[in-house]
This record gives structure tokens, sequence and C-alpha cells, in this order.
């Protein structure tokens, strides 16, 4: 059998491909490929969405807007009938797979992430502790009326796609240990922003809906137990999860959350057991000339090479890696589309809209930075965390504008705090201009307050030592 690298091997064009064609398909597809894997792509595609969908409600055909987000979708079988609108299936449904995502995300660095160790906990989860308590609290000091009171989760969360997109942005000033402090905090304040919907933006418990969602959870617990390998599988369940969560009167995206950390994050083969047994596999077929191999054969090495292949990473590795691209390109777009359409209309605007306004975009932009820095200091000077190697207080600050940009998160909990048209259009403005003016903070700070000079594994100067205990 020859020994020929798969790479070369497929190197020439499928049989029933027109070379020209082929090649032209490639020189088109690879800016966008390029994009893709630019860490800034997801915020960009969701600043572009949402600058569109700020058009679009303020335009003249911002009767379309409104009209296409409450069109009515179900079904309807004898009896039983099930209907909401699009929007609903937007936020209560898409937005399931977001969380499902973030849940495995976090139960990922708890099992060998950041998260995995106390001490290199410390740091990130005590930043974006501060990071939550401030900006809440801020927002209950400008905006205490019992009306507006609901919104004080709104200014908690950060989006980590337009955050790591801004760091992205200041190139080589960003050293790699403040990327990672940043993507820790960003999964610590998604976990916070789960407890807070779970806990307090959820309606009156029913017992019957949690006894469903527990059989599922069971359910996926019972295959998991028995060996089910198959992810189609496990969909089931999930959804029996979901239907359960939705009928207690938690808000469904939860099921997603808790579906997400129930996933295996430990590999079955690993890569050693993945490479043992191609080469096996290899070594079985290479025993007889490549032209008399039985295709019953073939079939079964292929059959044995799929399951090491699907092997070598855990579950959890295997959907994020597959369900990224579609949350971040696809779901995250169409949310940003649904819920970015503010009608701006100063005029209409009373005291207590601005109210919520200037809570929730101070809450961001003063409240954000101010509790992670406070919240550091407090960590540092106890000596309970470390700074990384690398990292000095201009970091830090940086750190905690660009956790000021809410958006995604923000955007959501809003839908669930304000029932009133009015207050939920103010805090969605108060969100985006939060957002967008913690975006320009960010870079404008990194531009002037860090150097180009500084690198991921530079020692720490006698600043950044002095910064550990007088931060």
């Amino acid at each position: 059998m020859s020994s020929q690298p798969v790479h070369q091997a497929v190197a020439s064009d499928p049989p029933e491909a027109w070379p020209p064609l082929v090649r032209l398909a490639h020189r088109a597809g690879r800016p966008l490929e390029r994009f893709l894997h630019i860490e800034a792509a997801s915020g960009i595609v969701l600043v572009l969405v949402a600058a569109a969908a700020l058009a679009w409600a303020n335009s003249a055909w911002r009767e379309s807007y409104l009209s296409l987000w409450h069109t009515p979708i179900g079904v309807r079988i004898g009896a039983f009938s099930f209907e909401r609108s699009l929007e609903w299936f937007v936020n209560d449904g898409l937005m399931v797979i977001f969380f499902f995502v973030v849940g495995m995300e976090i139960r990922r660095e708890l099992h060998e992430g950041e998260l995995s160790e106390l001490r290199r906990a410390a740091l990130p989860a005590t930043a974006a502790l501060g990071g939550m308590l401030a900006p809440a609290g801020l927002y209950m000091l400008l905006a205490s009326a019992p009306e507006l009171r609901s919104g004080w989760g709104v200014p908690m969360a950060t989006d980590i796609a337009f955050a790591v997109g801004i760091l992205t942005l200041l190139g080589k000033r960003v050293p790699a240990a403040l990327r990672v402090l940043l993507l820790a905090l960003a999964v610590i304040d998604d976990l916070g922003a789960i407890v807070v919907i779970a806990a307090f933006y959820s309606s009156g418990i029913a017992l019957s809906g949690l006894g469903i969602a527990a059989a599922g959870i069971g359910g996926i617990f019972a295959m998991q137990r028995s060996g089910v390998r198959s992810k189609l599988a496990y969909i089931a369940p999930a959804l029996v999860t979901w239907a359960g969560i939705y009928m207690a009167g938690i808000h469904p995206t939860i099921a997603g959350v808790i579906v997400g950390l129930s996933t295996p994050v430990r590999a079955w083969l690993g890569a050693d057991g993945f490479i043992s047994g191609i080469r096996q596999e290899v070594a079985e077929l290479e025993r007889v000339p490549a032209t008399s191999i039985p295709r019953n054969a073939l079939d079964a090495t292929l059959d044995h090479v799929n399951v090491a292949r699907r092997e070598a990473i855990s579950p959890a590795d295997s959907l994020i890696r597959m369900l990224h691209p579609w949350v971040a390109f696809g779901i995250m777009p169409v949310f940003a589309l649904a819920n970015s359409g503010v009608m701006v209309s100063f005029d209409s605007i009373d005291a207590e809209s601005w109210r919520v306004i200037g809570a929730v975009a101070l809450g961001l932009v003063v409240g954000k930075p101010v509790g992670v820095l406070i919240a550091c200091w407090l960590v540092l000077r106890a000596k309970i965390a470390t700074l990384p190697r690398g990292i000095a207080t201009p970091h830090l600050v940086v750190l905690g504008v660009v956790a000021g940009v809410g958006f995604t998160m923000a955007l959501f909990i809003a839908q669930l705090a304000f029932a009133d048209a009015r207050l939920l259009a103010a805090a969605k403005l108060g969100i985006l201009a939060a957002s967008g003016a913690a975006a320009l903070l960010g870079v404008a700070l990194g531009r002037s307050l860090l150097s180009t000079a500084e690198t991921p594994g530079a020692a720490q100067t006698a600043d950044e030592a002095e910064c550990s205990t007088e931060l």
C-alpha cells in the first residue's frame, strides 16, 4: 500500500469537478476564510447587524421591522397547538444553543482551563464579581424607583465577542496573558448572569415542570452511564429538559446551560489512543495490495477510523468546535437584529426612560471598570492571587473598560427585566450607547497606556511587582 501522505493523495480535484472553476472558488473563498478566523470577526458582524437593525427600525420601513419579529409561528396537531412570535423563537429558542455553548465552555474552564485551580481562578473570579456588583449597585443608586429597579441586572454582563475583538484591534500591545484573563473573566461573568437570570428573572416555579426537567436530565446521565456516544441521541432528553424548564416558569435558556454543564469534558481515546488506533487499522490494510482490499473491509476500517477521530477529543470540545461558528456568525447576529432595532425619538423619551438610559450606560462604562479594579486591588492586596507575568496596572484598566461592552447578554437580560416597551427601548439605547463608548474608550486607552514593546513572556518589571501590592 502506498505511503503517500494523505494531503498529497487528495491534492488533485475530485473526479466530477472542473479544475478552472475549483481554482476560482478557492481564490474567492480565501478572503472569507481569513475573515472568519479573525477573533474580532464576530464582533464586527454584530456591529454591522446592530447598525442595520437601528437603521431599519428608524426608517420609513419601520413597520416591516416590527411586523417581522411579531410574525406568529407554531404547529397544530389536532387539538394541540403551540404558537409564538418569531422574536420568541429567537430569544427563547435559538439562544438556548448560545447558552448551551456557554455552559460547555464554563465546564471546560473548570476542568482544565484558567478556572481549574483556585489560585489561577482567584483574580478573574474576583474581577468578574466586582464587575457585576458595582454596575448593579450604581444602577440601583441612579434608578431606585420601584418601576425601574428590575433593570439592575442589565449592566452586569460582558460581551466576549466584542471584548476580544477590541483587544485584537490593539495588536501587539496586548499580551497573551491579558486575553486569557479576559476570557476567564467573561466565563465567570456569564456564569453570574446565568445565576441572575435563573434566580431573579424567572416567574413562579411550577413543580410539575421541574419534574419533567429532572426526567430529561436523568435521561442524559443514564445514557452517559450506558455508554451512548452518539450526540444526536441526546437531542431528545435535551428537548425534554428544555420543555420542563419552560413549564416550570424558569427561562428556557437555563436548560441550555444545564445540558452544557452536563456534557463530558474528558476524551475517551485522546491523542495517543487515536494515533495507535489509526496505525493499527492502516497496518491491517497494508498487509494486502490496495487494489485487492475488499470493500467491506475498507468500510469497516473507515468506521473504526471515524470512531477514533470522534473520540480523540471530548464531546464538549467537539460540540464547541462544531457549534461555535454557527453561534458567532448565525445565532448572535440574528439575536442582535431582533433586539437592536430601537426607534429613537428623543421627544418621546420621558424622565423615567432617561433615568434607565443613564443608569445602564453609567453602569457599563463607569461601574464595570471601577468594580473590576477595586476587586483586583482587594484580592492582590490580600495576596490571595498574583498578577500573571506581563500584566500591570494599565492592562487591568484596559481590561475593566473593555468589560463594559455589554451588548448580547445585556440585551438578553433587558428583555427579561422590562415588560414595559418604553423602558425596554430605553434600556436598549443605554446598552448600545454604552457598548459603543466602552469600545472606543478601550481602544483609545489601549493605544495610549500599553506599549507595543511588551511581550507575553516578559519578566515582571519593578512596576509590575509593585502593582501586585499597590494597585
